[in-house]
């Protein structure tokens, strides 16, 4: 049997870019942010992409309530918001959102893709969300890099 600290640490050897999946409460107006590397590109035709999350994440509470959330793709500047975002590092006053047809991205991320839920399926102690791209922004710069347990820079 597999100890899951072992496989922790086995799948830590892949490398994986970092993400910040956010959508509002469309009845509180609450944004919600969270760190996530489970992330990649299904399908060209229709534009798909999956995340995967932790089943008791505070996120799924929002993805349950609404169809529409983003994926912003973080740029190697930007470690602080995944620190904040996964609850390793502490701040005095919330982060400030753009928005994107009314959805929250992170400002100057490589990547901002607003996207709409097609499923979500079970898989162990995660839900793994698919998802339609309705919209992509992006711009110039390297990727916040995360493998072996530390953020990591591409040279």
């Amino acid at each position: 049997m597999i100890d899951s600290k072992q496989f922790r640490k086995a799948m830590g050897k892949f490398a994986t870019g970092i993400t910040i999946v956010s959508a509002k409460n469309k009845l509180t107006e609450e944004i919600r942010g969270v760190t996530v590397n489970a992330f990649m590109s299904l399908s060209l035709d229709p534009c798909l992409v999956s995340i995967s999350l932790r089943e008791n994440a505070t996120m799924t509470d929002i993805l349950a309530e609404t169809n529409q959330f983003s994926i912003s793709i973080l740029a190697e500047e930007q470690r602080d918001y995944s620190m904040i975002f996964s609850n390793q590092k502490q701040i005095d006053e919330p982060v400030q959102f753009e928005t994107i047809d009314d959805t929250p991205v992170i400002p100057n991320a490589l990547v901002q893709l607003v996207c709409e839920k097609e499923s979500e399926v079970k898989a162990g102690d995660h839900i793994i969300y698919i998802a339609k791209v309705n919209k992509i922004e992006s711009r110039d710069g390297e990727p916040l890099i995360y493998y072996g347990s530390n953020y990591r820079k591409l040279t």
